[in-house]
């Protein structure tokens, strides 16, 4: 997805439209799916190459190991971060990484350690129960997602979109103000002010940086978003989700993700700081800066769960996840799913997997291969008192 579609799903959101069901955009997106052959049993997984491969077969097999390789993110070089950083087979991956990192003692020791021993070789071990990153006050909001009555007056995207301005003061506590890009030029207002400022010359300043990126000129599409992120200068929140992106993938500059991440949680705080105004103006569908603020909560899922830049957070990854969920992301919707399905930051529960998998699909982003979410046992209130 280009830069422009992201902009065009920023606007989606905003407005709180449909994503539309693009078919054959799915299959593009999804085509030569990866294969991987694995050789199991209760204690062992062996990953089966083909001839030729470059793998050490006499290393293949080891108690509970994988290929790791297949665990380290892809490189990439545009800002198709949008749909590419989201798909399932990135969720596969960070799974498969996350087992190979298992303890692999195969004989349990006396005195009661067996039975830890045991636990960790099954992945049972229990997650922490609380983050630093996600508020300890945070409400819990029953949403509906499919099946239920339709939440006619928006109240309930309301209290989503006041979980979501709480996540980003929460982690903006923990977060460093971004530094001045270097080059950028700025001057800071005589007034020291860092609201968040938009303006028909910004608006007009963020295109052309589009148009330079899409020419291939990231430097100065960098450099330009650079300017217009400083939050000294222009604070504008969508350049600071932009030009974060920019310093994780190294988008014509040096990667940086710990300063990406400032500048993601800077978007998030802007975007909230505008979105909490609207909340108290009586706005139940979101204010001017939704899209811009649903879209640094995702990246910064994508923070917390594969550690850029930032220590690995399950638990802070699965929050953010849910939120930009129910907000109408659609690629939150998947990953949140995966979540569910995996136990990754919260205890593993199909039925909800199975919805929030329905919910993504029913908005155009749908999973090849994921037929079983629509078993009737996991249809709302089936097997539910």
């Amino acid at each position: 997805m280009g830069i422009r579609d992201l902009l065009k799903k920023k606007q989606t959101l905003a407005d709180g439209e449909e994503v539309e069901d693009n078919r054959a955009a799915t299959v593009s997106r999804l085509a030569a799916p990866e294969f991987t052959f694995v050789r199991s049993d209760t204690y062992t997984e062996e990953v089966i190459h083909p001839p030729g491969g470059t793998k050490d077969n006499d290393n293949a097999s080891s108690h509970l190991t994988v290929d790791s390789s297949r665990g380290k993110p892809s490189s990439r070089l545009s800002l198709d971060v949008f749909r590419s950083s989201r798909s399932r087979s990135t969720s596969v991956s960070s799974n498969k990484s996350s087992k190979s990192n298992a303890p692999t003692t195969p004989v349990a020791e006396k005195g009661g350690s067996g039975a830890r021993r045991l636990s960790h070789r099954l992945h049972l071990s229990r997650s922490p129960v609380s983050s630093e990153n996600v508020p300890q006050d945070l409400p819990e909001i029953v949403t509906p997602l499919e099946g239920d009555e339709e939440d006619q007056d928006g109240h309930t995207e309301s209290q989503w979109e006041k979980r979501a301005t709480m996540l980003a003061r929460e982690n903006e506590k923990h977060r460093s103000r971004p530094n001045t890009p270097v080059g950028s030029g700025i001057v800071a207002p005589h007034n020291g002010s860092t609201k968040a400022v938009s303006s028909k010359a910004i608006d007009e300043d963020i295109q052309e940086a589009i148009k330079l990126h899409e020419e291939g000129r990231l430097e100065e599409s960098t450099a330009l978003f650079g300017r217009l992120a400083d939050p000294k200068g222009a604070n504008n929140p969508l350049s600071q989700v932009l030009y974060g992106l920019a310093l994780r993938h190294g988008w014509g500059c040096t990667p940086n993700p710990g300063a990406a991440v400032n500048y993601l949680s800077a978007a998030a705080s802007n975007a909230a700081e505008i979105e909490n105004m609207a909340l108290h103006a009586g706005l139940k569908k979101g204010g001017a800066a939704k899209g811009e603020l649903v879209l640094a909560i995702f990246e910064l899922a994508n923070c917390f769960r594969h550690g850029w830049g930032i220590p690995k957070d399950p638990i802070a990854a699965k929050q953010y996840y849910e939120t930009a969920a129910n907000l109408g992301d659609t690629d939150a919707m998947n990953e949140v799913a995966w979540c569910y399905l995996e136990g990754f930051g919260t205890k593993k529960d199909k039925f909800a997997a199975a919805r929030y998998y329905r919910l993504a699909e029913n908005n155009g982003n749908k999973i090849i291969g994921n037929t079983w979410i629509w078993k009737d046992k996991y249809d709302p209130g089936h097997g539910k008192k």
